[in-house]
């Protein structure tokens, strides 16, 4: 999606594409949900992250748990 907001029309047409019935009031409802979702997305793709390790290199048995918080 690129950074112009989503339309109703355009939310009408990818909710097809996906399948989906979306009824003609839905479409505004839908869209402001959908645009509102992107730019949280957009918030979250620019946090760096490159300190952080893959969540692969975890391992949950190796924690130690020592009741301090």
């Amino acid at each position: 999606m690129s950074a112009v907001e989503l339309t109703p029309p355009e939310a009408a047409r990818w909710a097809a594409r996906a399948g989906l019935v979306l009824p003609a009031e839905r479409h505004a409802a839908v869209t402001a949900v959908a645009n509102h979702i992107h730019s949280v997305v957009a918030v979250l793709r620019e946090l760096d992250f490159a300190d952080v390790p893959p969540a692969a290199a975890h391992h949950a048995g190796e924690e130690k748990h020592d009741g301090a918080v």
